[in-house]
């Protein structure tokens, strides 16, 4: 048959041929569960237009102050919230993983749609593929219409994430949603991110390392781990390394410094009020850190966060005997908030605040060094541009799981395409 078709109409073989090329399936890792427990995961998210920090922050109902300091961008700055994002900015978008109907996921993003807005639209361009529109569709029963919801609808936006009990090979790790974009090979996700190909394959149950562009891979991020006690809030609080968190109402700052594997937490600078951060018994503040040389080794006095509860701040105050003394902690270092994107840093991961070597050539978009950002500019008009993404779909049952068709259109030019084929036979 499809040599008739070739021969009676080789330009219509060719676009069946290549209609047919692009009904992939995307996959989603999904992560099953039967607890109510939470963790703290990430979203990989690039930008698709500028958006002060602020309209970021809303369109996943995250902290503005948050997504900062995941990325290492100081917080330090005037009027910081306000500054404008460059689109294309690539960066992690912290979110509560929960457990919705036996997997895990994120449901408490909220969107209201605007003029033209379409579930495609929203899904493959302003949320990036994070989501795919049969899923919107699933999640809001009540839209009349799929192609142009009614202005001001409010939308349940559901996202994916992972928790794996907080650990990856048996160490502390945190849990970046990631769609593959069409430069991507397993390989280079696997360098930006300080992980392996294997590991990858392993987190996704794949039984082969073959992406395309829109997959959703659940990527193990090295991290520092806590261990707060069960009562407290910020229970299971990691860091990815190189990164902060804000946790305590804002009033507690802790940092991942790279390729540590325990967090530093001082008071948070914002301008809050605050319960004391004073270890009991004691003149230490929280941070506080003395030694004291001796002939038996290094005298260690520590200050340490110990969690958030009912408003009070816990600290414990530790003393240890060191062979030899430490140096002072170590912190993440930050960067300015950026103003541009470099065209090389374009769908790579959020720059390292140090620079780091090349990778392999392999496709893979180089991270090159870090962003030097000039002091937060004054208002500018939002750009129109945007970055069209291949809508990936979500959960099926089971991890890794291929499920619908990318995309409508696809469908529709599959029917053209048939419809031309048929006419052409009955002529």
């Amino acid at each position: 048959m499809a040599n008739q078709i070739m021969k009676k109409n080789p330009l219509l073989f060719l676009i069946i041929s290549s209609t047919l090329a692009t009904l992939t399936t995307s996959k989603s890792t999904i992560e099953p569960c039967s607890t109510s427990s939470t963790c703290n995961s990430f979203l990989g998210y690039t930008l698709y237009t500028d958006l002060k920090v602020t309209e970021l922050a809303s369109l996943f109902q995250a902290d503005p102050t948050s997504i900062l300091l995941s990325n290492s961008i100081s917080t330090s700055y005037p009027d910081v919230e306000n500054h404008v994002l460059p689109s294309h900015l690539f960066l992690k978008i912290p979110i509560t993983c929960s457990c919705v109907d036996g997997i895990r996921k994120s449901t408490s993003t909220r969107y209201k749609t605007r003029t033209s807005d379409t579930l495609d639209s929203i899904a493959g361009s302003v949320y990036g593929g994070l989501v795919s529109p049969e899923q919107i569709q699933v999640a809001n029963p009540e839209i009349k219409s799929s192609i142009a919801p009614d202005v001001g609808t409010s939308l349940v936006i559901p996202l994916p994430c992972a928790c794996f009990n907080g650990t990856d090979e048996s160490l502390p790790a945190v849990y970046l949603s990631y769609v593959v974009r069409g430069v991507d090979t397993m390989g280079g996700i696997a360098r930006r991110f300080s992980t392996t190909v294997a590991d990858l394959t392993n987190v996704n149950a794949m039984g082969a390392p073959d992406i395309n562009p829109g997959d959703i891979l659940a990527v193990p991020l090295l991290a520092c781990g806590s261990n707060f006690p069960k009562y407290a809030t910020d229970y299971g609080l990691t860091i990815p390394n190189g990164s902060y968190a804000l946790t305590a109402d804002h009033c507690v700052q802790c940092s991942c410094a790279l390729g540590s594997r325990s967090m530093y937490c001082e008071p948070a600078s914002l301008s809050v009020s605050c319960s004391s951060m004073q270890c009991r018994n004691s003149k230490f503040m929280l941070g506080n850190i003395t030694t004291q040389e001796s002939s038996a080794g290094c005298k260690l006095t520590t200050c340490s966060y110990n969690g958030f509860a009912n408003g009070t701040i816990f600290t414990t105050l530790s003393r240890s005997l060191q062979p030899r003394c430490p140096g002072p902690p170590q912190l993440a270092p930050l960067i300015a908030p950026p103003d541009t994107v470099p065209k090389e840093l374009m769908y790579a991961p959020s720059p390292s605040p140090t620079p780091s070597p090349a990778p392999e050539s392999d496709g893979v978009v180089s991270e090159g060094p870090s962003i030097a950002a000039a002091a937060p500019r004054g208002a500018t008009v939002a750009s129109s541009s945007s970055i069209p993404g291949d809508p990936a779909n979500g959960p099926a049952g089971s991890i890794s799981i291929a499920s619908c068709l990318t995309s409508y259109h696809s469908v529709v030019v599959l029917l053209i395409s048939f419809a031309c084929y048929s006419f052409l036979i009955l002529v």
